[in-house]
């Protein structure tokens, strides 16, 4: 209990919601310390959301943990880690189901579940909380999904990062501009049917508020690899500009701020999101 009182120190636990956010996000850390010490990182690198709200600041929550090979693997053995994470979560007194998602044949990506009944975590990290666990449905489930990128596009560039708490562990992160490649990917190439992923957009801007360059050769690999251009499609800062004008010419904005809005904590910085407003932003954007 007192590592994860130490995690919870960070939190700033006003509502019901926030507790139950913390939850998510400490067990989200349990897992990435349990993934580090399995040695995953000789072989495999984190980005993604979480990892950019982890390492990076950015200010909203986050649901899975995204990793990826360096090089492609398509037999890659998960058993090992599984076990792993499994150990790290019970070392720590909490009780979490760590399953595989049965592999679909049309994907390059693995996913695990860890999961765990809401009420029973929420005793073991708010002990003296008698009447807001009340209000917790006893079939309420904490979910935390991490898949695995076993075919992964080629020029992504890698750091060295570093945690201290569950303990000190080092995790092998995207870099900045790969990671805004893979947000831009998602951007022009995720479909959702009439949905829109407005996480993606909240992200995109952050990115461009701390004048990130695109790691375009990264990015091409990525837009060929989900076939959104060929391969003799000439990506530049110009036509990469001209992709997302034109995207941004199709989205519903009101669509993607509901999408984003329980990540947040000030729904404020949605106001001024249309289309005009990202066309403007874009064109700050640079690339390496």
């Amino acid at each position: 209990m007192k590592i994860i009182n130490q995690m919870l120190n960070k939190y700033n636990l006003l509502t019901l919601e926030d507790r139950k956010n913390a939850i998510k996000e400490i067990v989200q850390e349990i897992v990435l310390s349990g993934i580090a010490r399995s040695n995953f990182f000789n072989v495999g690198a984190f980005y993604g959301g979480t990892a950019l709200r982890i390492f990076y600041d950015l200010n909203r929550f986050s649901e899975d943990l995204d990793f990826t090979l360096i090089n492609p693997n398509p037999n890659f053995n998960l058993e090992n880690y599984i076990k792993v994470v499994k150990n790290e979560v019970e070392a720590l007194g909490l009780k979490f189901d760590v399953v595989e998602k049965e592999k679909r044949i049309d994907t390059d990506i693995r996913s695990v579940f860890v999961k765990g009944n809401t009420l029973e975590q929420f005793l073991v990290f708010y002990p003296n909380n008698d009447d807001e666990s009340g209000l917790l449905h006893k079939d309420e489930i904490v979910k935390i999904k991490f898949e695995i990128d076993t075919n992964p596009p080629k020029f992504a560039t890698t750091e060295i990062k570093y945690r201290l708490l569950p303990y000190p562990y080092q995790v092998r992160i995207y870099d900045l501009p790969s990671l805004f490649a893979g947000k831009i990917d998602a951007i022009l190439s995720r479909s959702w049917k009439n949905r829109v992923k407005g996480r993606d957009f909240y992200d995109f801007i952050y990115f461009i508020s701390i004048n990130t360059p695109v790691n375009i050769k990264h990015l091409k690999e990525r837009l060929v690899q989900s076939k959104y251009i060929d391969t003799n499609f000439d990506l530049n800062e110009l036509t990469l500009k001209e992709l997302l004008y034109r995207k941004f010419e199709k989205v519903d904005f009101k669509v993607a701020k509901k999408d984003v809005l329980p990540f947040i904590e000030d729904s404020r910085s949605l106001e001024i999101w249309s289309k005009d407003f990202f066309v403007d932003i874009t064109k700050n954007i640079k690339v390496l």
